[in-house]
């Protein structure tokens, strides 16, 4: 008998629905073709029949003068679709199967990959998932045309071999202790039901199925939902003869909850005994996959587990499988006759994993999905808490380089991809950690030091993310400082009140500054760029320019001169232990220099007719301010 293929794997080969397969052998229009135990089958290799039917034509995208169109023929996008099993077979997909062929060439006991939200993670697993998982379904059909069929029999055979426990913690947050333990015994007991034939399984024990009922029927102890996947994984060893493979989706998303909530204590403790039990040292485990947004807790969740694997976006080996490549990209714009490649590349790429150029898969997709009009589409849908945490401490100094880096600067700084929660707050440069793991940033470049830290120069990565940097992280920079006070200060700068700016400059010194971090004039320069970063939305702001016969302090240039706004300088002065008296004088000489040295020569050759002119002079917690408006 000839070679046959089910409608399945010809939906898969043609790009069409299986249901109109099905009509076109009713039809007899497909040679060979003949039915099954009420199934079709057709010859393997048939080509696909002509389509006679009326097309509705093509949907232009942008408007009737650009030549690239979408037909009604094209797959959809896969906008939001994590399900590998539709993903490949109903819409675009873009094949990352390879990930398969360089685990199993590595077969490290357990993985984590660490990535920042929408770029692959959970559909990447449940590609795993498919893959490894044994099922009534041949789920080959879904391999057989992807890259890993291509590496032969070495790979094929591991496929639909293993029994598989599946876990996902992603919808888990909640605010307290009782809310999170009860959703993470729903999930353990879900799976349970899933595997609910072991209660049947003659190799099982009396015991074994007693403890997995408890577990099933919600009347299990802490302790024994602590050691829950032990109890599983070696009851489906026992049952089908080979050890299972986990899988845990989002798995530091109640662990977050805890540290914002109050309750971090409690879950550390429930997570260490969890994983403990399932992933250390169980010889009932084939391997192992984690998957979240940080390496957090590693000395309290995976303490001593040797066999652990972590691949962050610092790692080289798994870089091109979460995200499109650049060929990705032109890939998907040839086959919808779309796009634009550079606009594409300003707006989502610019992310390094590893050594590989990565760009926003969900972006992409939202790209051609908005008729190839880019905007922002990687808006936050989880907390930003845990800046907001971060920046409550803030220093002048990291204040100023979060500006900085809006205005399309580097920071050099030291990233810990395995930072633990507690020494948050001890360390606010831990910011640019979780900027980076979260996608915030991207590495320019890096060194790595002899503990395994990195010494990297970080920056914004498209023109994307510095729209959400500038809507997100200024926001809560913004809000980790006395609003109404940052407000008076920045209505007094742009309308010209230099009485109400020293008033309210005094008083922000007095509330929130130590009196031990005063001293140098880079400190209050900081200062001063974090409270006019605040005011992007109206103004571009620039640092330490050259202008005129010199390099002014701060410089803001209003956007739109339309609306009114004047230009801004500002020099500063600061000493020590000085009077009253003295500080004026200093606040005088740093205005005095402004007009001495031309500074406004950059806003006059821009055409900004009002410039307001500030000097500034710090001494501790004291500041004097001259102004002068220039018409």
């Amino acid at each position: 008998m000839k070679d046959m293929m089910t409608v399945r794997e010809a939906a898969f080969r043609w790009g069409i629905s299986e249901r109109r397969i099905s009509k076109l052998c009713t039809e007899g229009r497909i040679p060979g073709a003949y039915k099954e135990d009420r199934r079709w089958l057709l010859p393997l290799g048939t080509k696909k029949p002509d389509d006679n039917r009326i097309k509705s034509g093509a949907y232009v995208l942008r408007d009737q003068s650009l030549s690239y169109r979408v037909t009604a023929e094209k797959l959809p996008l896969p906008i939001g679709v994590s399900d590998y099993k539709k993903a490949c077979s109903q819409y675009y997909y873009v094949d990352k199967t390879r990930m398969i062929k360089d685990f199993l060439d590595e077969t490290p006991s357990v993985s984590l990959f660490t990535r920042p939200r929408r770029f692959g993670k959970t559909l990447n697993m449940n590609m795993l998932r498919v893959f490894f998982e044994k099922s009534e379904e041949d789920t080959a059909v879904y391999f057989r045309d992807k890259k890993i069929w291509s590496f032969g029999e070495k790979y094929q055979r591991h496929q639909g071999q293993y029994p598989v426990i599946y876990l996902t913690f992603k919808d888990i947050k909640f605010v307290s202790w009782e809310n999170t333990l009860q959703a993470l015994t729903m999930v353990l007991r879900s799976e349970f039901d899933r595997h609910r034939v072991l209660l049947e399984s003659e190799r099982c024990s009396m015991l074994e199925k007693e403890r997995f009922r408890e577990i099933l029927e919600g009347r299990a102890s802490d302790v024994e939902l602590m050691q829950s996947l032990a109890l599983l994984s070696g009851m489906l060893d026992d049952h089908y003869g080979i050890a299972p493979v986990l899988m845990i989706d989002e798995y530091d998303v109640p662990i977050h909850q805890g540290y914002m909530n109050g309750f971090y204590e409690e879950v550390i403790v429930f997570m260490r005994g969890l994983f403990s039990g399932a992933l250390k040292d169980n010889s009932h485990l084939s391997f192992g996959f984690l998957t979240g947004i940080l390496r957090v807790a590693k000395e309290s969740i995976f303490s001593g587990m040797n066999n652990l694997k972590v691949d962050t976006v610092l790692d080289n080996r798994y870089g091109q499988y979460f995200g499109f490549t650049a060929e990705e990209v032109q890939a998907m714009m040839a086959y919808y006759g779309a796009g634009s490649y550079e606009e594409i590349r300003s707006w989502y790429d610019g992310y390094q994993f590893g050594d590989q150029e990565i760009f926003n898969p969900w972006s992409v997709i939202g790209y051609f999905n908005n008729f190839c009009k880019p905007k922002t589409f990687w808006v936050s849908t989880s907390s930003n808490d845990i800046i907001g945490e971060i920046l409550s401490s803030a220093t002048p100094q990291l204040i100023k380089q979060l500006s900085d880096l809006l205005r399309g600067g580097t920071v050099l700084t030291e990233i810990d991809t395995g930072v633990i929660y507690p020494q948050i707050k001890k360390n606010p440069a831990s910011v640019y950690s979780f900027l980076l793991s979260t996608g915030y940033l991207k590495v320019v470049s890096r060194d790595e030091e002899f503990d395994g830290s990195y010494k990297c120069e970080v920056a914004i990565p498209n023109r994307e993310i510095r729209s959400v940097y500038n809507k997100e992280i200024l926001t809560v920079m913004e809000d980790a400082l006395p609003q109404a006070n940052t407000m008076e200060i920045q209505q007094a700068l742009y309308t010209g009140d230099g009485q109400v700016l020293q008033r309210e400059l005094q008083l922000l010194l007095m509330r929130t500054v130590s009196f031990h971090d005063t001293a140098t004039e880079g400190f209050y320069h900081g200062l001063m760029l974090g409270l006019c970063a605040l005011l992007d939305h109206h103004y571009w702001i620039h640092s330490n320019r050259e202008s005129g016969i010199g390099r002014y302090d701060i410089q803001l240039t209003p956007k739109r001169r339309e609306k009114g706004l004047p230009g801004i300088l500002i020099e500063l002065k600061a000493a020590e232990r000085c009077n009253t008296e003295t500080l004026r004088k200093l606040a005088q000489e740093a205005l005095s220099q402004i007009t001495a040295k031309c500074y406004d020569a950059e806003l006059q050759s821009k055409g900004v007719a009002q410039i307001l002119k500030y000097g500034a002079a710090f001494s501790g917690k004291a500041v004097e301010v001259a102004c002068e408006y220039i018409i």
